[in-house]
């Protein structure tokens, strides 16, 4: 039985599904922040079967809750004070993410303009489908 310790402060992200916890990872950009990460690949899951969970040991500020419901809002967020769970945040997509994914359409205005922002809007929010700002390009979910 793997055992990794508790967390003093900060968050534990639940759910994740299996093998998606290091795009997570980079996505957040977990890796520039100066804190203590564990990432556990393919645990067992009564719910899912498989999944993957993240503990981060830093401040739940530094966590962009845009990104991480953009990339699956079905993730349970965990808010650790004091080693014990002090709340649970619920994911939604966002209506719109700035620079976490880019526009393929080599005709975009991003693909010319190099410091334009890559903004993506949701533009069926059933569906989950996102749209290019600029030039309406739809982003494949498969690419992330």
């Amino acid at each position: 039985m793997l055992n990794v310790g508790k967390i003093e402060e900060g968050f534990v992200l639940d759910h994740i599904q299996a093998g998606m916890a290091m795009s997570i990872y980079h996505h957040l950009q977990l890796d520039k922040l100066d804190c203590t990460v564990a990432i556990i690949k393919n645990a067992r899951s009564n719910k899912m079967e498989k999944k993957d969970i993240l503990k981060v040991e830093c401040d739940i500020d530094m966590l962009d809750l845009d990104v991480l419901g953009f990339i699956d809002h079905n993730i349970t967020v965990n808010v650790i004070k004091n080693g014990e769970i002090v709340e649970k945040k619920k994911l939604h997509l966002p209506k719109q993410i700035r620079n976490v994914i880019y526009c393929k359409n080599p005709r975009c205005i991003t693909s010319i303009e190099q410091e334009l922002p890559h903004v993506f809007v949701l533009a069926d929010p059933r569906k989950e489908i996102y749209r290019c700002k600029y030039c309406e390009e739809k982003f494949d979910r498969r690419n992330l």
